[in-house]
């Protein structure tokens, strides 16, 4: 029977020959991963089951990112938790402010996602390693904490659509801008519970940055996970990976959809034709192209996130930023995913760029994106951000405005004060 390369994976870690849609299935797990807001309780659901210890101490990792630097003696509380957990059980993967780094750019950076490997996490854009041909997706706190204490969890086999990607970016045109795009196209339900496959010539023409942020917002159209084909691109990125990570030098399966396999529908998109997208509250499906979104002027810009925080991102915001100023009266506050892309960004002069433009550059958290600390919203106030979500008091109170947007039209809308088109300030490099 043809599988698609969801299916597959699936198949290949239940022991199976084949899996079909809408089968139940129980899998064994690669990777178990949990943040200081879900952790903490899958810790107390895990103590319940009265397990002597953690199935493998090199295949879980903590990473507390939502709440720190520590906002409040809550968030200590909830790090403490974790931290005492990873002592008491020996886990390797435990990542304390100082190393840590946003859970979704950290755990590829640290080669402890690789392609084909099947990946669970207590959060929802745990399907970001999609971009590495790797099933992930996100759990429940109670499922994490019995995928502690078993390595297995089981899984109804999704549906999938198929996006067939053709041509390249143009202009300010980038991966964000495509998924917007497409969740503007198909609605946040648009693949409730289904894979999103990307494939087509389109593909290559995608950085693998760029690929991280398109599998991070499958969540956003409903979708179980988002997936991309293994290719020279991907190959490249685990190469460099295994070269500074000695655990990723681990051997690894590449699995491909069959050319006979059945999807729900397929979708075409001409990456020539898009344009910088914004999606407006509160939903990410309220997508406009940047030629169709008017005036709308800013109080705030946020760049950064599991989203968009990769060096790529920050290399574009300080070339439109460097040697230009911030609005006057703008906040603009930009979180490195990690601790390596902040050095990167740092030895690169990005950070330099950043902040004599009038910038504010941050530590690694996810603060910011879920109205946690660091860039809260007053009531009437907009931002415009390159995080995931736009829901609303998605970023504090619940009558202000989060607008979505890629880093290009978000350094653009910082220098103007209003929701702008990057042409506006300078032309777009060419793609190489």
């Amino acid at each position: 029977m043809a599988m698609t390369m969801t299916q597959k994976i699936l198949a290949a870690h239940a022991g199976l020959e084949k899996v079909e849609a809408g089968q139940l299935i129980e899998a064994r797990l690669d990777l178990v991963l949990g943040n200081d807001i879900t952790a903490p309780v899958a810790i107390r659901e895990f103590a319940k089951i009265g397990a002597a210890g953690v199935f493998d101490k090199a295949k879980i990792a903590l990473v507390p990112d939502h709440f720190t630097p520590n906002k409040d003696i809550k968030a200590a509380e909830q790090c403490k938790a974790m931290r005492e957990f990873a002592h008491a059980m020996g886990i390797v993967n435990y990542f304390e402010v100082g190393e840590m780094g946003i859970e979704h750019a950290l755990i590829p950076e640290k080669g402890l996602v690789l392609p084909g490997e099947l990946v669970i996490g207590a959060d929802s854009h745990t399907c970001t390693y999609g971009a590495v041909g790797a099933f992930s997706t996100g759990v429940g706190s109670t499922d994490m904490a019995a995928a502690m204490a078993t390595g297995t969890a089981w899984f109804k086999v999704p549906k999938a659509i198929r996006f067939e990607l053709s041509g390249s970016p143009r202009g300010w045109a980038t991966g964000k801008d495509l998924i917007l795009h497409i969740i503007g196209l198909i609605g946040v339900d648009g693949a409730l519970y289904e894979s999103m496959e990307f494939a087509g010539a389109g593909v290559a023409a995608l950085t693998m940055d760029e690929r991280f942020t398109i599998a991070n917002m499958a969540i956003e159209a409903g979708a179980k996970n988002g997936i991309f084909p293994v290719d020279d691109r991907t190959r490249a990125w685990a190469a460099e990976v295994a070269k500074r990570v000695p655990a990723a030098k681990r051997p690894y399966v590449e699995f491909a959809s069959d050319a006979d396999a059945s999807y729900e529908r397929t979708i075409s998109v001409d990456l020539s034709r898009l344009e910088p997208t914004v999606s407006f509250p509160h939903l990410p499906s309220n997508a406009r192209a940047i030629s169709a979104v008017g005036d709308v002027s800013l109080d705030q810009v946020v760049i950064g996130s599991c989203t968009n925080g990769r060096i790529e991102d920050l290399r574009v915001a300080a070339s439109i930023l460097g040697g230009r100023k911030v609005a006057k009266g703008m906040r603009c506050i930009v979180f490195p995913a990690t601790q390596a892309i902040y050095l990167q960004a740092l030895r690169e002069g990005l950070v330099e760029a950043l902040v004599e433009a009038g910038a504010l550059v941050s530590t690694p958290t996810c603060g910011p994106c879920l109205g946690g600390h660091m860039g809260i919203l007053a009531k009437g106030e907009r931002a415009l951000a390159t995080t995931n979500r736009n829901f609303v008091g998605r970023m504090g109170s619940p009558e202000s405005e989060v607008y979505l947007a890629s880093p290009a039209v978000a350094a653009a809308s910082a220098i103007t004060g209003r929701i702008s088109d990057p042409t506006e300030i300078i032309a777009a490099p060419s793609r190489a």
